[in-house]
């Protein structure tokens, strides 16, 4: 089932054009990586399609519901490279926030679910200024699937996290997926990419220019079995290398 449609999006800054007529499609239960070099306009489409960034052209589609519709924004959630975490609260305190702030009705339950899922019930009572990089995206993510999206966009989640803290993110992506829902990442990281990944996106200079499985990337270049989804990323995207 397609959970998340965009048409023809177009997003400008004066004359400089972020995104250039983009239009693309997510089906329910997979992990679609976002690629793309600096300037890509990766970042940007992730703000265009949650409505934080309003678009100049095209339209963007939830569940088939405009994303400007109150049930659209509810099913889904954007996760920054930067978590916007209340280093004051505890880590239960931040999950009663944002609960009191979608009106959420018998949340508890579902947040000792997450705290589980995600390693995090021994620290339900530390301050969220006092976690590690790794926690802190952690407490994030726990905070926007509290009110259970069915599309989870996040940008860049692996920057400046240990193997360990990768590894367990990578996982819980997985899970989300078994459960169902649609994780649409951004990333710089082509190895994880390609191990995580169902499907890529590839942007340059605002414009899609290649998107499938690996399979179906290498079949569309002509490489054998053995080229990797860097080898694949680096020849696409080729004069951008200097």
């Amino acid at each position: 089932m397609i959970v998340l449609q965009v048409e023809n999006l177009v997003k400008k800054y004066g004359k400089f054009t972020a995104i250039n007529d983009i239009s693309f499609e997510l089906t329910e239960g997979k992990i679609i990586g976002l690629i793309g070099p600096n300037g890509a306009g990766k970042t940007t489409t992730l703000k265009c399609i949650t409505g934080l960034l309003k678009s100049n052209a095209g339209r963007v589609l939830i569940m088939d519901k405009c994303i400007r519709d109150k049930e659209a924004r509810s099913n889904i959630a954007y996760i920054p490279e930067t978590p916007d975490i209340y280093g004051m609260l505890t880590v239960w305190e931040h999950l009663k926030f944002i609960a009191l702030a979608y009106n959420l009705k018998n949340w508890e339950v579902h947040a000792e679910e997450l705290l589980q899922k995600f390693d995090l019930k021994d620290k339900r009572n530390d301050l969220c200024k006092n976690l590690s990089k790794g926690m802190t995206q952690k407490v994030s993510i726990c905070s926007n699937l509290l009110h259970d999206p069915q599309v989870i966009l996040v940008d860049e989640p692996m920057i400046g996290l240990d193997p360990k803290a990768i590894r367990e993110l990578k996982d819980a992506f997985k899970t989300l997926k078994e459960e169902g829902k649609t994780v649409f990442i951004s990333t710089h990281l082509l190895d994880n990419a390609q191990n995580l990944c169902d499907e890529v996106i590839v942007m340059k200079k605002g414009k899609i220019i290649a998107k499938g499985s690996l399979e179906e990337l290498r079949k569309d270049f002509n490489a054998g079995k053995d080229v990797t989804l860097e080898d694949l990323f680096l020849e696409v995207t080729e004069d951008e290398k200097n």
